[in-house]
C-alpha cells in the first residue's frame, strides 16, 4: 500500500481525522483526537515506508513472532504500539487494513462510553 492509500483508508473510518501535531513530518491520523496510526513522510520519501499502530500487547508479540516486518513502535511504548515496515514487502494489504483496524479499535474501546457512542 502506498501512502495515499493508507491515508484514504484512514480517513474512511468514522470520526478520523488527520493532523501534524507533532513536526510537519509526522502525519497522525486520530479518531476523536486519540492517534491510532503514525507516518514519517520523510521515511517515505526516501524509499522506507512505515506506519506506527496501536495493538493489544499479546497480540503485539504474536505478530512480532511472526512477521520481521513487524517491531517494536519506533518513537513509541513499546508494549502498545508496533512499527510495521512496509517498503520490506512482507505485510499484505489485507493485513495491514486489519492492523489499521486492530489500532482504531483498540483506541475506540479505551474511550469512555459516551464518546464512543458518538462513532458507533
Amino acid at each position: 500500500m502506498n501512502i495515499e492509500q493508507i491515508r484514504t483508508y484512514c480517513l474512511s473510518k468514522k470520526g478520523t481525522t488527520e493532523d501534524f501535531p507533532f513536526d510537519a513530518d509526522t502525519l497522525v491520523f486520530k479518531v476523536l483526537g486519540k492517534m491510532f496510526v503514525l507516518a514519517s513522510l520523510k521515511w517515505w520519501e526516501r524509499g522506507e515506508a512505515a506506519i506506527n499502530l496501536k495493538a493489544d500487547p499479546e497480540y503485539s508479540e504474536e505478530l512480532r513472532a511472526e512477521y520481521n516486518s513487524i517491531c517494536p513502535g519506533y518513537h513509541m511504548s513499546k508494549k502498545h504500539w508496533n512499527t510495521l515496515y512496509l517498503h520490506e514487502g512482507e505485510l499484505q494489504p489485507k493485513l495491514i487494513k486489519a492492523l489499521i483496524d486492530h489500532s482504531y479499535n483498540m483506541v475506540v474501546k479505551g474511550m469512555p462510553k459516551k464518546l464512543r457512542d458518538t462513532i458507533l
